[in-house]
């Protein structure tokens, strides 16, 4: 059945009510690369609760309590087999502490008729324990095979790297197990864990999350380009080009460009696109 765009948009999901602690946060430091070597003292303040310090991209694994069921909304049926992962972007509005109790809501925010795709985005407004603006996610879900429903086009992709030589590379090598370790946030898809599974579709090996890939590439631009401070981040957004599998050594280049700097990552081995179109914006 064709999307009916103004009717899911007419949908509201329910706001609810979570939060996080100092252990979620060192958690998620350590599935996406954090604490090699062991004891650095700039990697101790993504390992140790003494100083601890938050990425951004802490955001997509935080559990906000806010309700996003896609699969039952009026207006917005289709094959949950032709959904990919298309964009994430986090807006953060004020620093993240180490824990806090959180509230959020999301909503669909567009949809977008791309022609063979529909392309669905979701927004997740967020406050923290005193009611303040805390983030916003916002997420880009490619449904192939449900475009063609009359909708608007949307806007083109965004933040293309330049011609010119990078400003700077940033290497970040994974371990074997750090799908391993990043699935413990949450996100047990057995295509990041099961040679069977992964094999089903169509890869050798079992591959890394992309939400990994994004946080991965999050701390290379922290460390690398901000000094080390992930309060410099006032927005990430990055588009999900490719895969990669654990072990593999990123490639993290950006362009600085007025306030932001744009980014794209690669795989060192086999020099394919990781992350493209990604953009950091710097609070100054």
């Amino acid at each position: 059945m064709p999307i009916d765009r103004e009717k899911a948009l007419a949908f509201s999901f329910e706001a609810g009510t979570g939060g996080y602690e100092k252990d979620d946060v060192i958690l998620y430091a350590l599935g996406v690369g954090a604490g090699v070597p062991a004891t650095d003292p700039s990697e101790l303040e993504y390992t140790y609760e003494k100083n601890l310090k938050v990425l951004p991209s802490f955001t997509t694994v935080a559990n906000s309590g806010a309700a996003a069921r896609i699969f039952d909304i009026p207006g917005l049926e289709f094959n949950r087999a032709m959904m990919l992962h298309g964009e994430q972007e986090v807006e953060i509005h004020k620093p993240l502490p180490p824990r806090t109790k959180l509230r959020g809501q999301t909503k669909i925010a567009d949809i977008y008729d791309k022609g063979k795709a529909a392309l669905l985005l979701l927004e997740t407004a967020v406050s923290d324990e005193h009611g303040d603006p805390l983030y916003t996610n916002r997420m880009s879900l490619f449904l192939r095979g449900e475009g063609g429903f009359g909708g608007p086009k949307g806007p083109d992709v965004a933040h293309t790297r330049p011609a010119r030589a990078p400003d700077g590379v940033i290497e970040s090598i994974t371990l074997p197990q750090q799908a391993l370790l990043y699935r413990l946030n949450g996100d047990k898809n057995p295509l990041h864990c099961d040679p069977d599974f992964a094999a089903k579709g169509g890869f050798d090996r079992p591959i890394i999350h992309g939400l990994c890939s994004y946080g991965i590439v999050c701390k290379a631009i922290v460390d690398g380009a901000l000094g080390g401070d992930p309060t410099k981040v006032a927005k990430y957004s990055a588009r999900f080009r490719g895969v990669a599998f654990p072990g593999e050594t990123y490639l993290t280049s950006y362009w600085k460009e007025g306030d932001s700097l744009l980014v794209e990552a690669k795989s060192k081995e086999r020099d394919a696109v990781i992350i493209s179109n990604a953009a950091v914006t710097v609070r100054c």
